[in-house]
């Protein structure tokens, strides 16, 4: 069973990750796995650097994330551009650490947290979704604590995705992370022994 992992920035996507990893799941992590594909020797760099040029490599041979962001950064063309060579590479990266897990047990479950999921339309690749949900008070005051932010910045960061309510309310799953972490948790557990029995 594959299932997406999702919520908003700041609304504890990797706490449920983590319990749903000690729980027994294969998460396969879009964000790791998106660092994993620029670095040196893989295809995916070697087009970044013959698209946008040596000024991306650092000394070391590895991906100089400032120099990109400043190319890319509010130039919609060239993020297109970007993500046209590096989406195809985590997906495919992503499939292929899916299917390994799936050939290592019976019947396993297999998250794959995607922060950009619904963003991005995957949803149809899998079973179904688990959005991780704070309201958004909760979730900018999170954000503003965390990386100490002023509240426009945070509001800023948060309006770049799409808003936590429609996202919940595509979920097949909804994890309410507002309360304590023992009460995420229990959720969790739940959630977790209701897809075993699937």
């Amino acid at each position: 069973m594959r299932i997406g992992l999702t919520g908003g920035i700041a609304c504890g996507k990797s706490t449920v990750s983590a319990m749903l990893t000690e729980l027994g799941a294969h998460v396969v992590d879009a964000d790791r796995v998106a660092r994993e594909v620029v670095l040196p020797g893989e295809p995916a760099l070697q087009a970044i650097v013959e698209k946008f040029g040596q000024a991306v490599l650092s000394e070391d041979g590895t991906l100089n994330r400032p120099a990109l962001g400043s190319i890319v950064f509010g130039q919609a063309d060239r993020l297109r551009e970007l993500e046209a060579i590096t989406h195809p590479a985590i997906r495919k990266r992503m499939r292929a650490q899916m299917e390994q897990a799936e050939s290592l047990e019976a019947d396993p479950i297999v998250v794959a947290d995607i922060p950009l999921l619904y963003e991005t339309e995957q949803q149809s690749s899998y079973e179904g979704v688990i959005v991780v949900y704070v309201p958004h008070e909760v979730q900018r005051d999170r954000l503003m604590k965390r990386n100490s932010l002023a509240v426009e910045e945070a509001e800023r960061r948060i309006g770049l995705q799409m808003d936590i309510e429609r996202k919940r309310s595509m979920a097949n799953w909804v994890i309410d992370n507002s309360g304590t972490l023992e009460e995420t948790r229990k959720q969790v557990e739940q959630l977790w022994n209701s897809l075993r029995r699937k």
